[in-house]
C-alpha cells in the first residue's frame, strides 16, 4: 500500500513538471509565430529585427546567475509558480508594444522570465528524475516542445484567420493561468533540494563548461528556427503568408517527437552517439534549406533541424543536474549561462548577416556552428 501511494505520488509530481514545461514551450511558441506579424507592425528591417531580438537572450543571459541562487535559496517550486504566471504576461507587452523601444523593453522582461522558469523546472525535473531512476528528462522536454509544435500551429491558425497577436496572446495567458492554478499543489516541495546557504556565483568545472559549449552550438540553430524560420520562408523561400510558419510548426512537430523517443535512445546509442548524430541532423537540415529553398525541401530541411536538436539539451541538463560539485539549480544555471549565449548571438548575427549578404549565408554559417555538437562531443564525459 505504501509502495502504491509512494509511485502515485510521484506520477502526480511527473504530471505537474510536465505541464510547467507544456506552459514554457506554448508560451514562446506563441511569441515566435507572431515575430513576422510584429516586424511588419513596427516596420523593422531583417538587422532590425535582429539588434531587437537581442533584448530576449539579454534579459536571460542577465538573469541567470541570479537565477541559479534564487532557486537554489528559496525553492524552485516558489520560483516556478510564480515565473509560470509572469512568462505568458509578458506576451501582452510584446502584443502591446508600439515603438521599438517598447518592443525591447518587452523583450527584455520576457527573457528574464523565460530563464527564471526553465531552471526552476528543470530542477523540479532532475527531482523527480532522480525518483524515478531512470533517464526521463528528454520526456520533459518533449513536452515543451510538443506545447511548442501546438502553439506554432495555433500561431499559424491565428495568422490565417488574422485575429491580432493582442488576442491571440490574451487566450494564451488565461490558458496557461488555469493550468497553474490547477497543477501548482503537486509540483515538487522543496524538501528535495540542498537549499540553505548558496552562493551567487560559482565557477563551474571544466566538465560543466564542456557541457555548456555543445548545448552553446545546438542552441544558437534552435533559436535561429524559432525567431527566423518565419522571416525565412517568407524572404527567401517565397511562400504565401498563411504558410510562413509551417517551417517553425514542422521543426516543433519533428522536436518533440524526437524528444519523446529520446530516453530509448540515449539508453540504447549511448549518450555520445546521440549527441554526434544530433549535430550532423542539425548541419544537414539547415543546408538542405539553403541550398534547396522551395517550400516541400525546406520544409524537409526544418524536419531534419527539429529532430538534430531534440535530444541535445535534454541530455546536457540532465548530466548537468548530477554534477556532484553544485547544487542542481546552480549546476543548471551554469549549463545555461554558456548555452544561452547561443540565443545572445545566434538572432543579431543572423539579422546583420543577411543585412550585410543575404538570409541564407546567415543559415549557412549557424549549420557550421550546429556541426560543433558533432565536434565536441566526442570529449564530453558523461559520468
Amino acid at each position: 500500500m505504501n509502495l502504491s501511494l509512494s509511485y502515485s505520488n510521484t506520477r502526480l509530481h511527473r504530471i505537474a513538471v510536465s505541464v510547467f514545461f507544456f506552459i514554457a514551450g506554448l508560451t514562446f511558441a506563441s511569441w515566435a509565430s507572431r515575430i513576422p506579424d510584429i516586424k511588419t507592425k513596427l516596420q523593422l528591417t531583417e538587422a532590425g529585427l535582429g539588434a531587437v531580438l537581442f533584448a530576449l537572450p539579454v534579459g536571460q543571459l542577465v538573469s541567470l546567475p541570479l537565477s541559479g541562487w534564487l532557486t537554489s535559496r528559496f525553492g524552485s517550486r516558489q520560483m516556478l509558480i510564480g515565473a509560470a504566471i509572469m512568462f505568458p504576461l509578458t506576451l501582452l507587452l510584446l502584443a502591446l508594444a508600439a515603438t521599438t523601444w517598447q518592443l525591447i523593453a518587452a523583450l527584455f522582461f520576457f527573457g528574464l522570465w523565460a530563464n527564471l522558469i526553465n531552471i526552476a523546472m528543470n530542477t523540479q525535473a532532475v527531482g523527480v528524475e532522480k525518483m524515478y531512476g531512470r533517464s526521463i528528462m528528454a520526456s520533459f522536454h518533449g513536452l515543451w516542445s510538443l506545447a511548442g509544435f501546438t502553439g506554432a500551429a495555433i500561431g499559424s491558425l491565428f495568422v490565417s484567420a488574422d485575429i491580432s497577436p493582442l488576442l491571440h496572446f490574451s487566450i494564451v495567458c488565461a490558458l496557461t493561468g488555469l493550468l497553474v492554478f490547477t497543477f501548482y499543489k503537486n509540483t515538487l516541495p522543496n524538501s528535495f533540494e540542498s537549499n540553505g546557504a548558496q552562493p551567487l556565483f560559482v565557477k563551474p568545472d571544466r566538465r560543466i563548461l564542456m557541457l555548456g559549449l555543445i548545448a552553446f552550438c545546438c542552441m544558437v540553430c534552435e533559436g535561429a528556427m524559432a525567431d527566423w524560420s518565419g522571416v525565412y520562408f517568407q524572404k527567401v523561400v517565397q511562400t504565401p503568408v498563411a504558410y510562413t510558419t509551417l517551417g517553425f510548426v514542422a521543426f516543433m512537430g519533428t522536436m518533440a517527437t524526437g524528444r519523446f523517443l529520446g530516453d530509448k535512445l540515449v539508453t540504447k546509442f549511448g549518450v555520445k552517439n546521440i549527441l554526434q548524430i544530433s549535430g550532423v541532423l542539425i548541419a544537414a537540415g539547415l543546408m538542405t534549406l539553403v541550398l534547396l529553398p522551395f517550400t516541400a525541401t525546406a520544409i524537409a530541411g526544418c524536419l531534419l533541424v527539429g529532430f538534430g536538436v531534440s535530444c541535445v539539451v535534454p541530455v546536457i541538463f540532465s548530466l548537468a543536474g548530477k554534477s556532484t560539485g553544485m547544487s542542481p539549480g546552480l549546476a543548471l544555471a551554469a549549463v545555461s549561462t554558456i548555452s544561452f549565449l547561443g540565443f545572445l548571438i545566434g538572432p543579431p548575427l543572423i539579422g546583420f548577416i543577411a543585412q550585410a549578404a543575404s538570409l541564407r549565408w546567415s543559415f549557412t554559417i549557424i549549420a557550421a556552428l550546429g556541426f560543433g555538437t558533432t565536434l565536441l562531443a566526442g570529449k564530453v564525459k558523461t559520468v
